[in-house]
């Protein structure tokens, strides 16, 4: 085995080089000397290929929270709620809680706490003859009006029953005045189950709110702010005060307010903090990198079989037999914890090599004697044969992916969106679009495109706006002109305003040149007249690399690895930079290009000196206000690694390009 340790633009290197993994592996594990503190290290096998490469903590991480203490909790409330109707029930949970509550209180737990039989809300008549029903329900009006509908249904038919609502996360005022307008109110009883953060991961935690993007930032209902206060209040209760915090934009900026107003009502804790910073960031700050396909690996499993609440499904095509497995994506899967951060390119190496090294490990068998065989089954077989199912579960998942992205292009399209980010060729793109509009390949990635050319160049021309809009609901439906309102409104998909292009010089040029060099001038009379934010933004934080900078993503120097180097997620950079300033010093001219509504507060703390300086500083929570996606999460951890720190994500929902346009979708005849 040989090992070379270098430096490079203060990065600490080491390479490792040797005949197989095993050999490597052992030499990890035995040999203290490697790696060392806040080191990168690269193992390179077969001739000098690169087939895995890990970057490794330093050695002073900070350990992450128990945040398995906020599930408890939970379940505990719940119980105590569902035990104030004691005696036998049947309970109708929301259709979107199911997930969530089976990761908190599973249907074992319910059913020793009197719950007789479960119902999935419908919103239709139901079938249950218990005498005492409870609905476990998200505070909507709808189901609200159902609920009254049910009482009253029995009250006419003479019918004596029992009714509790338990409103998750929280019950509004405007739930109670239906009850009293649909005159129930007497005869139900009402209680809040503060189910505000539900754990998917060791540093991932979700309000599980998907309807907070939709509802707060394009429809300015803002009653699930006190919901983001609340969470941030479940946190400081139980994990210690913050000692500073950051954010930019309105939401964030509200969400701060309600959670100061609840910190004053309450009852100030001495706790030592377990992470002391805080960063709140709207999703309307960043709209492009949600909007870019995710090409890291539990991004793109994201995107092609949805990871829902922790969990996917993957079909026959994955399994290779004729049922689906519900599996589970967390640090608890070792194959897919080593592969999740990974750029998709890599993956395929990195699970060829495992399959070897499994191999070599069930080879130990031949010539073992009965004791050593013996302590092989105890110690070692079990293990060996959960990783095999996991590892054949991923190299399925990887073959499914791999035919699903070439049947759509996924080059091309990865092109196209390159090109959008660089600013490069852009009226070839805009014929790209068109194609995969009238080819009618998929609505919503037609739609993601056209945002992405919207957002990169400040909108679009008059004409190029209207073709394209005619084009797309020709192709899409008529049905679909409220949803270009909506994404109008959200400045996402917007037409330039007359006066910001110059229209009248590019006529006369346009005489005197072809159309390919019209094109091309075009764009450049565009970014004279008026200079897109995007372009501004990215020139001021540097957010897409040189083009002629080759991009080795096998050996990411940065955050840009995850949209394969072509662009770094404004969000994190934003992150990145506030962090170094400890502040927003030096970014006025960002935040004025990003609306503003940036703050920095230092909360102040009675924790002591010592264990700020030494944990809690290096643990830092970001709030996403209207979505996450993977790759930001991704992006993150890479952050942490290169600055010897730990991220907790906090995020209303886990969100992706087609998450958040189909929740912009008015397409309803």
């Amino acid at each position: 085995m040989f090992v070379c340790r270098m430096k490079e633009n203060g990065r600490k290197l080491c390479f490792v080089r040797a005949s197989n993994m095993s050999v490597v592996k052992q030499a990890l594990t035995i040999a203290k000397p490697l790696p060392e503190k806040g080191e990168e290290v690269y193992i390179v096998v077969k001739s000098g290929i690169v087939l895995h490469m890990a970057q490794t903590e330093r050695r002073d991480a900070p350990e992450l929270p128990d945040f398995s203490l906020l599930k408890r909790i939970a379940r505990d409330q719940l119980i105590f709620l569902l035990e104030q109707l004691p005696g036998r029930k049947d309970l109708f949970i929301d259709a979107d809680l199911m997930s969530p509550l089976d990761r908190i209180a599973n249907v074992t737990i319910l059913k020793q706490h009197e719950v007789d039989k479960l119902y999935k809300v419908e919103l239709k008549p139901i079938v249950s003859i218990s005498d005492q029903l409870c609905f476990l329900i998200r505070p909507r009006i709808q189901t609200v009006k159902w609920i009254s509908d049910l009482v009253n249904s029995d009250k006419a038919a003479g019918r004596f029953r029992k009714y509790k609502i338990i409103f998750t996360p929280q019950k509004f005022y405007a739930c109670e005045t239906v009850l009293e307008e649909q005159g129930v109110y007497g005869y139900i009883t009402t209680d809040e189950w503060n189910f505000y953060i539900l754990p998917l991961d060791d540093d991932i935690l979700s309000l599980e709110l998907p309807e907070f993007f939709r509802d707060n930032f394009l429809e300015g209902d803002q009653r699930w702010v006190s919901t983001g206060g609340g969470a941030l209040h479940l946190l400081q209760s139980v994990y210690g005060s913050f000692s500073k915090v950051y954010g930019i934009g309105r939401c964030a900026k509200m969400v701060y307010e309600t959670w100061r107003e609840q910190m004053e009502d309450g009852d100030l804790r001495t706790k030592q903090p377990e992470f002391a910073k805080v960063f709140l960031i709207d999703r309307d700050v960043d709209f492009i990198t949600p909007l870019c396909s995710q090409v890291v690996y539990e991004g793109l499993v994201d995107d092609i079989f949805r990871i829902k609440c922790g969990s996917v499904e993957f079909g026959p095509d994955v399994t290779s037999s004729d049922k689906s497995i519900k599996v589970m994506l967390n640090s608890q899967d070792k194959v897919f914890n080593e592969i999740r951060n990974e750029h998709f390119s890599n993956v395929f190496g990195f699970l060829s090599q495992k399959a070897k090294n499994l191999q070599t490990a069930y080879d130990k068998r031949r010539g073992m004697d009965i004791q050593q065989m013996k302590a092989f089954v105890a110690d070692e077989l079990k293990g060996l044969k959960q990783e095999h199912r996991l590892l054949s579960l991923h190299i399925g998942a990887c073959e499914s992916m791999m035919k699903k992205k070439t049947k759509q292009d996924f080059q091309e399209l990865l092109k196209t969106e390159h090109s959008l980010l660089e600013g490069f060729e852009i009226r070839e793109c805009i014929t790209c679009i068109e194609e995969h509009i009238n080819r009618q390949v998929s609505m919503i990635e037609s739609l993601r495109l056209l945002c992405l050319l919207s957002l990169t160049e400040n909108g679009l021309l008059s004409k190029d706006y209207r073709s394209l809009k005619a084009q797309y609901l020709q192709s899409y439906g008529i049905d679909h002109l409220l949803t270009f309102a909506n994404l109008r409104q959200l400045g996402v998909l917007v037409e330039q305003q007359p006066g910001e292009t110059l229209t009248v010089m590019e006529s006369k040029v346009g005489k005197l040149v072809n159309d390919k060099t019209v094109g091309k001038l075009t764009d450049a009379f565009s970014s004279l007249a008026k200079k897109s934010n995007f372009r501004a933004l990215s020139k001021r934080l540097a957010l897409v690399p040189k083009s002629g900078d080759e991009y080795d993503l096998r050996v990411p120097r940065d955050m840009a690895y995850i949209f394969s180097g072509a662009y770094i997620p404004l969000s994190c950079k934003l992150i990145e930079q506030v962090l170094e300033r400890d502040g927003w010093t030096g970014l006025e001219e960002v935040t004025r290009m990003l609306n503003g509504h940036e703050f920095a507060v230092t909360a102040g703390g009675n924790s002591s000196e010592a264990r700020t300086k030494t944990d809690a500083q290096r643990i830092i929570l970001v709030m996403f206000l209207g979505g996450c996606t993977y790759s930001e999460i991704s992006a993150l951890r890479f952050l942490g690694k290169e600055r010897g720190c730990r991220f907790i994500v906090l995020t209303t929902a886990i969100t992706s390009s087609a998450r958040l346009l189909e929740a912009l979708l008015d397409n309803h005849a």
